[in-house]
C-alpha cells in the first residue's frame, strides 16, 4: 500500500528519495491545492474508495495517508 502511494506521488515529479513518512506534501514537497485534489482522486481510484472532503486534512503526509488507507480498508473488511 505504501509503495503504491509513493508511486502516485512520483507521478507528480517528486523524487522517490524525497518521500519519507513525515514529509509534508504541501510544505515540503511543494504540492499545491490542485495537486492535492488530484492526489486524492488518484488515491480514490487506486484503492477503490471515496474520501470525504472533511478527511483531506488527515492526508498531508505519507504516514497519514497510509494510516488512513489501512483504517478504511479494515472498516470495509468488517462491513
Amino acid at each position: 500500500m505504501k509503495e503504491k502511494v509513493i508511486d502516485i506521488l512520483c507521478n507528480f515529479g517528486i523524487n522517490r528519495n524525497a518521500i519519507t513518512d513525515n514529509v509534508h506534501f504541501t510544505r515540503d514537497l511543494g504540492l499545491d491545492s490542485l495537486d492535492t485534489v488530484d492526489l486524492i482522486m488518484q488515491l480514490e481510484q487506486e484503492f477503490g474508495l471515496r474520501i470525504p472532503d472533511e478527511d483531506y486534512p488527515k492526508l498531508t503526509t505519507l504516514a497519514g495517508v497510509t494510516h488512513y488507507l489501512q483504517h478504511e480498508q479494515q472498516v470495509a473488511e468488517m462491513a
